[in-house]
């Protein structure tokens, strides 16, 4: 398409911004269902009313602009979607499957914060308040589910996702030292069991010499 001004521009990113939202709307149920972490499925369901939000906003602002809906393909989002959609045809625990989430899910928030950012100020250049206080909007939600992936991540997720190696390596060394005081306990039953027999046969010797004497005594 030729595009020869900046209003051109912005209308076209926009329309990519639309495409990527609509395709988001359609991902977010599949990662709040596929997420384990109470924290992060709530906020994966959270962020899908959000961008249905998102998708309202720009249809007022193609209102605005005298814009049908556009139907152009966000490329950029297909393949970020893509990528999440092959995590979870990996075999991870659900730990580790829940911080690759959060990655996917705000590798998606810097693109559209990166998009909604353009935009906005594109719309202050262009005199467009009223579109730039919308795209604002939209920015600030963004920006707040980005931070809010980054403290589920920091506060829970991450660590949840290394307890099970270390929980592995955890029960190996505990069960080595049942190994280990299995066979010293062995070993000592053995040694007892040892001097016992030993002082068994001590025994009967002494046994013996003592009948011994008090026979030639008796005689």
């Amino acid at each position: 398409m030729e595009m020869q001004s900046l209003k051109e521009l912005y209308l076209e990113e926009l329309k990519d911004l639309y495409s990527a939202e609509k395709q988001l709307v359609k991902a977010l149920p599949k990662m709040a269902k596929n997420a384990t972490n109470p924290e992060l499925k709530q906020a994966f369901t959270d962020h899908l009313q959000e961008t249905e939000g998102h998708v309202e906003r720009l249809d007022q602002i193609f209102e605005m602009l005298g814009e049908s809906s556009p139907r152009k393909k966000c490329k950029g989002m297909e393949g970020l979607i893509e990528e999440a959609k092959e995590l979870l045809e990996e075999d991870a625990s659900e730990e580790v499957l829940d911080a690759g989430l959060i990655s996917k899910a705000q590798h998606v928030e810097h693109y559209e914060i990166a998009g909604y950012g353009t935009v906005r100020t594109y719309a202050q250049h262009l005199g467009l308040e009223d579109q730039a206080a919308l795209l604002q909007q939209t920015l600030d939600e963004e920006g707040n589910a980005n931070e809010l992936l980054t403290q589920i991540a920091e506060s829970s997720v991450n660590a949840e996702a290394e307890q099970p190696e270390e929980e592995e390596e955890t029960t190996s060394r505990r069960g080595d030292r049942q190994v280990s005081r299995s066979v010293f306990s062995e070993g000592t039953r053995s040694r007892s069991s040892s001097r016992a027999g030993r002082g068994g046969r001590g025994g009967s010797r002494s046994t013996s010499r003592s009948t011994s004497r008090a026979s030639s005594r008796s005689r």
